[in-house]
């Protein structure tokens, strides 16, 4: 217990609540406790559609009342991945009032961006319903809480895409400590960039892989020097038995500045016409337009790299896309048929982080109901 705890009277999770929430909570909570408690109900939204995430807050809150000896309520409105609407109540608290007070700004960092997240993650996974999803975006979150928040909503969203969809949804993500939240004991992944790089020659950073990792399967990067279609059949034909028994996948990860080996706007636009003919007048927006033939991963890029392995007989290699997965991106490669067999994405990240906003009002003191005006829509509904 540190010297402020010692003469404030407080235990350690109560200064650390203190600590971290809102001032004027700590202050409400020291005017309740001088005029009179009271029993009030919390209720939390959101002011956008989201995918229900509510288990790792109502797994704190519970802590919370164990470790504090509180007895409140926790009251969730919908079961996890479940579809909910804007301004819906979320959840409901119930309590003595001194006991919630402090709580608030800790309980919605929990659950906003999850909720969103899983949305997200929910919608790619429809659109691209026979591709399996990775999730790499802890590289993009703000610290370990937020990574397992992200790890959490991807593996919502997916099961709920995969119950409504009959997606494959996400399969795994890229690290070991949130592998569980997929089924997993292990994070999924082979090979960054610097391994390429350290290598010398993409081939190079294969044959180091494999004899490394024997047996293991391999996911090879192959942007490194701009020869996409060069390098990954140069790694098949090293490699035919495992390129056979499927057992080496091309991630294809070429950034927005070039297009990949061989195609330039004219090959881009000839290959979607090839495989799917009038499938560009679909187009709505310039961000499209570029997905579809642009530069980077695109899809007429994924559509010329599946065509170069099936001709060269690596029909059994599979494709993997990275790079701006978000999920119009991926709107707009399933209604192309594009053949990705993998999508590695950290881009069901929230986008607008004002979305992720959750808030809670109390809705009743004592059991009467008391809302402040314009939030009547968040009272219980008699039943």
């Amino acid at each position: 217990m540190n010297q402020q705890s010692i003469k404030t009277g407080l235990t350690a999770v109560d200064q650390s609540i203190s600590d971290h929430t809102d001032q004027y909570f700590n202050k409400t909570k020291k005017v309740v406790r001088e005029f009179g408690d009271k029993i009030v109900t919390y209720a939390i939204f959101m002011r956008r559609p989201v995918i229900f995430c509510p288990r790792l807050v109502v797994e704190w809150l519970e802590e919370i009342n164990r470790l504090r000896g509180y007895t409140f309520q926790v009251e969730p409105c919908f079961e996890e991945g479940d579809w909910v609407g804007a301004g819906e109540p979320l959840i409901y608290i119930t309590g003595s009032f001194i006991d919630l007070v402090d709580l608030e700004t800790l309980y919605l960092q929990k659950l906003g961006s999850a909720c969103v997240a899983a949305y997200n993650a929910y919608l790619m996974c429809g659109h691209l319903p026979n591709a399996s999803f990775l999730a790499m975006d802890a590289r993009h979150c703000a610290g370990s809480e937020m990574a397992e928040m992200m790890a959490y909503a991807a593996s919502v969203g997916s099961k709920a895409a995969q119950n409504e969809h009959g997606a494959i949804g996400f399969i795994g993500n890229a690290n070991d400590s949130t592998a569980h939240y997929f089924g997993n004991t292990k994070g999924l992944g082979t090979m960054p960039h610097a391994l390429i790089g350290y290598a010398g020659s993409t081939l190079r950073a294969a044959e180091m892989f494999i004899e490394s990792f024997p047996g293991e399967p391999i996911t090879v990067l192959v942007d490194y020097f701009g020869k996409e279609i060069t390098d990954a059949l140069a790694v098949c034909h090293r490699f035919p038995e495992m390129a056979a028994d499927g057992l080496i996948s091309i991630r294809m990860d070429t950034h927005g500045g070039r297009f990949i080996e061989g195609l330039d706007p004219a090959g881009s636009y000839a290959v979607v016409e090839r495989y799917m003919p009038k499938g560009i007048r679909q187009y709505r927006s310039e961000e499209e337009l570029k997905w579809i033939v642009g530069t980077g991963v695109s899809a007429a890029a994924i559509y010329r790299m599946r065509e170069c392995l099936d001709e060269a007989g690596f029909d059994k290699v599979r494709i993997v896309a990275s790079s701006g997965f978000s999920a119009e991106k991926c709107r707009i490669m399933g209604s192309l048929n594009v053949p990705i067999d993998v999508i590695g994405t950290g881009s069901y990240l929230p986008s607008s982080w004002t979305e992720t906003y959750a808030t809670a009002d109390i809705i009743a003191y004592d059991g009467e109901p008391s809302v402040k005006l314009g939030r009547e829509f968040l009272l219980k509904k008699e039943k």
